[in-house]
């Protein structure tokens, strides 16, 4: 990572930010910066890491997935 002129170094950092400024914070306005953190924190942590589907896990979110890897785990 980090090498001069390599364009996917920050492909995982470029899609985050721009699924944050989409579905976020161009859709409100912040009366104050710890507003605007709050918002964020509660994007990242409520929404986006445990709800949003993703495509390596078949389109579950990864709560729904790790239910599932449980009932598998339990059920061999």
């Amino acid at each position: 990572m980090s090498r001069r002129g390599n364009c996917h170094d920050n492909a995982v950092a470029e899609s985050f930010f721009s699924s944050l400024k989409r579905e976020r914070i161009r859709r409100r306005t912040y009366k104050t910066r710890d507003e605007g953190r709050q918002d964020v924190f509660d994007y990242v942590e409520m929404f986006y890491s445990p709800v949003r589907t993703q495509v390596r896990n078949g389109m579950l979110s990864p709560v729904e997935f790790e239910r599932q890897q449980i009932l598998k785990a339990e059920s061999v």
